[in-house]
C-alpha cells in the first residue's frame, strides 16, 4: 500500500532522517518505535505532507507519492491524527462544527448546509467513535480526551487507505481507548494500512502486526511476531532497562503538620468527600480514569478551580490559593496534562525558547530589577537540559522544533528550576519513551526530599513505577492500592 525508500531529511546541520525505509501492506498495522527525538515525528510529517524529504522516494498504491500539503495527502488517501491536538481543532467552535471542519472546504456542501443538517451530519460522525455529548456545546467544554476523540472522528470520516496515528491514546481513558481499538479493528478488516506511533506497550501489543524501530534517524530493526518488546525497547534506546519495581514507601504518613492534608474535600456538588495526607519527601500517585476528577484535584490545589466544601492544609495551615500566581509564589507548582494549553508558548511568542519557557514563571523572583538576566536564564536552561537529558541544540531552541517527548521534558524541567513545597504533575509521562520515563522517574525521586510530590495519571502501571503510594480515585471513591503494585506491574 505504502513504501518509503531511502528518504533523508536535514534541518541545517542536523540529520533527522538518514536513508529511512518503510513498507506497509493493506490491512497491516506497523508500529513505529523510537526514543524521543529519534525521527518518528519527521517520518509522520513527511508522509502527511507537512515536510518534503530531501532525497529518496515514496509510493502509494504503487504510484509515486510526494504530497505537497496535508490537504494533498488527505486527498490521496493518507490521513494523520497528530500528537498535538491543538493543530487540529478550533476550541471556540461547536463540537459539531469541529467534526465537520473538513467538509467546509467543499463549497457546494457548505452552500446547502443548515444548522439542522450540520447537526445531523455531525451526529453521524460522532457515532463512528461512540462520542455521546451535546454536539452544540463549544469544543472547549470537552476534556483533552474528548477533543482527541473529535480529532479521530475527523480522520475517520475521510475514509483513508493509509491511517497514521501519532500517540492516539495519550489522553484517553481505558474505555475510550477500547472504543478507538474497536474502530481501528474495523478499518483493518476493510484493508486500511496503519502506522501506529505509541509509547504505550499495551497499545502495541494490542494492535501491532510488525514493529519498525528508528534510532538517530535510521531504521535499525524490523521485528515480526512473536515480538519481544523488552528487546525492542533495548534496541530502541541502546541500553537495557531495569525491570520496573514498586518503590519502597519512604515515609509512614501520619496526621502531622508537615506536608499536605486533604480533609472532607468535595470537588463536585455530587461527589463524595475525600481525605488523604501526603508527607514531605513522599511521592504519591493519584490514579484514575480520564474525567474522573484527578485533574480537577490538581487544578484545585493550584488555584484554578474552587472547592465545593472541605479543607486543604499545607504545613498545618489552611490552603486555598486565589490564582495560579498565588500558588507559584507559595511554592506550589503544576505541570498540566495539556502542555500546549498550560505550559508552552506558540513559536511567535518571545518566550517560546527552552530558556524562556523555564524562566517565565519565575521572572519576578529571578529578575527583580525588571531586566532579564540572559546569562542566568541561559545557565538555568543549560542545567535543566543536562538534568532531564533534553535532546536539543541548545537553550535557544524553539519548543515547536522539539519532539513531543522532549517538549514534555522541558515542562517538567521548568518546575524543577525552583525548589517547590508541593509539585503537582498531571500526566507527566505523556508522549515520553520508556527510557526517558525511567530517567524522569529517577530525577523525581532524587529531588523529592523537602517537598510533597503528587502525580496524577490514568495508566496505573506508570504510577507504580515512580510512587511511594498509589491512591485510586474517581468522583465516588479514593482508596490506597499500593499493595497491588506487583500485580499491576506484571
Amino acid at each position: 500500500m505504502l513504501t518509503v525508500n531511502a528518504v533523508s531529511k536535514h534541518f541545517g546541520a542536523t540529520t533527522a532522517l538518514d536513508r529511512f525505509d518503510l513498507s506497509i501492506a493493506p490491512g497491516e498495522v506497523v508500529a513505529l518505535m523510537g526514543a524521543n527525538g529519534a525521527g518518528k515525528s519527521t517520518i509522520v510529517k513527511i508522509l502527511s505532507g507537512v515536510y518534503a524529504g530531501d532525497s529518496g522516494s515514496m509510493t502509494l498504491h504503487g504510484k509515486p507519492y510526494a504530497p505537497t500539503t496535508p490537504q494533498d495527502a488527505k486527498a490521496r488517501g493518507v490521513a494523520t491524527m497528530h500528537q498535538s491536538i491543538a493543530d487540529s481543532v478550533v476550541p471556540t467552535l461547536s463540537i459539531a462544527d469541529n467534526l465537520l471542519l473538513d467538509s467546509f472546504n467543499n463549497a457546494s456542501a457548505a452552500w446547502f448546509a443548515t444548522p439542522a443538517s450540520r447537526l445531523r451530519d455531525a451526529r453521524a460522525v460522532a457515532t463512528l467513535i461512540g462520542l455521546d455529548v451535546d454536539l452544540r456545546a463549544p469544543l472547549s467544554s470537552l476534556s483533552m480526551a474528548g477533543r482527541q476523540l473529535v480529532t479521530l472522528a475527523r480522520v475517520l470520516i475521510a475514509k483513508p487507505s493509509v491511517l497514521i496515528l501519532d500517540e492516539p491514546t495519550a489522553s484517553l481513558s481505558s474505555a475510550e481507548a477500547e472504543r478507538l481499538f474497536n474502530a481501528l479493528g474495523a478499518l483493518r478488516e476493510q484493508g486500511v494500512a496503519m502506522l501506529l506511533v505509541s509509547h504505550r506497550l499495551g497499545d502495541l501489543r494490542r494492535m501491532a502486526d510488525r514493529v519498525v524501530i528508528v534510532r538517530d534517524g535510521k531504521r535499525v530493526a524490523d521485528l515480526k511476531p512473536p515480538i519481544d518488546f523488552d528487546a525492542a525497547i533495548e534496541t530502541m534506546i541502546g541500553r537495557a532497562l531495569p525491570k520496573a519495581q514498586p518503590q519502597p514507601r519512604t515515609n509512614a504518613v501520619a496526621a502531622h503538620s508537615d506536608g499536605l492534608q486533604i480533609r472532607n474535600l468535595r470537588l463536585f456538588p455530587e461527589s463524595v468527600p475525600i481525605n488523604f495526607d501526603a508527607a514531605r519527601g513522599e511521592i504519591v500517585a493519584i490514579a484514575g480514569p480520564v474525567g474522573g476528577g484527578k485533574s480537577r484535584l490538581a487544578r484545585t490545589l493550584f488555584g484554578i478551580e474552587r472547592i465545593v466544601s472541605g479543607e486543604i492544609l499545607l504545613d498545618g495551615r489552611p490552603w486555598r490559593p486565589k490564582s495560579p500566581a498565588d500558588a507559584i509564589r507559595a511554592g506550589v507548582f503544576l505541570a498540566g496534562e495539556d502542555r500546549w494549553g498550560t505550559s508552552l508558548f506558540p513559536d511567535r511568542v518571545p518566550f517560546a525558547s527552552i530558556q524562556g519557557t523555564i524562566s517565565f514563571p519565575f521572572l519576578s523572583r529571578w529578575f527583580r530589577s525588571g531586566w532579564i538576566d540572559r546569562g542566568r536564564e541561559r545557565r538555568e536552561a543549560e542545567e535543566a537540559i543536562e538534568r532531564f537529558s533534553i535532546r536539543c541544540k541548545g537553550p535557544d531552541d524553539r519548543l515547536p522544533s522539539l519532539s513531543g517527548g522532549n517538549q514534555q521534558k522541558v515542562v517538567l524541567a521548568r518546575w524543577h528550576a525552583q525548589a517547590a513545597r508541593v509539585l503537582l504533575l498531571d500526566e507527566p509521562f505523556q508522549g515520553v519513551d520508556a527510557g526517558a520515563r525511567a530517567d524522569i522517574a529517577d530525577t523525581l525521586r532524587a529531588g523529592a526530599a523537602g517537598r510533597v510530590t503528587l502525580i496524577f495519571v490514568s495508566a496505573i502501571e506508570e504510577a507504580f513505577e515512580v510512587a511511594d503510594r498509589v491512591l485510586r480515585f474517581d468522583r465516588s471513591t479514593l482508596e490506597d492500592v499500593t499493595h497491588h503494585a506487583n500485580e499491576a506491574l506484571a
